[in-house]
């Protein structure tokens, strides 16, 4: 399994170690993945993903799953959040008409 964030794609960084000789050796930046159950109001259950605490962030800052998701473009979603975007807007859909 790939360490990357579901929602938001944070991925590992590369950089470098740096003695105090200033020997610099390669190195990788993980980012903190969590394995978390978000809440989705619209569909009424919850889904298990595995975000960045970055991610939890922002999904909290701006409401919870469903409006993050809205407001999220495809191109930074894996492909279940994806999945769960068009479930959302679908069932949004239903309740508007």
């Amino acid at each position: 399994m790939s360490r990357i964030c579901e929602l938001t794609g944070k991925g590992r960084q590369v950089g470098h170690n740096v003695s105090h000789a200033n020997n610099k050796t390669k190195r990788t930046f993980l980012p903190n993945l969590q394995n978390v159950t978000l809440l989705s109001d619209a569909l009424g259950k919850g889904f298990k993903m595995r975000v960045s605490t970055h991610g939890l962030r922002t999904v909290e800052h701006n409401g919870g799953l469903d409006n993050w998701l809205l407001k999220a473009g495809d191109d930074q979603l894996s492909a279940s959040a994806r999945k769960l975007k068009k479930e959302v807007t679908k069932k949004l859909a239903e309740k508007a008409a």
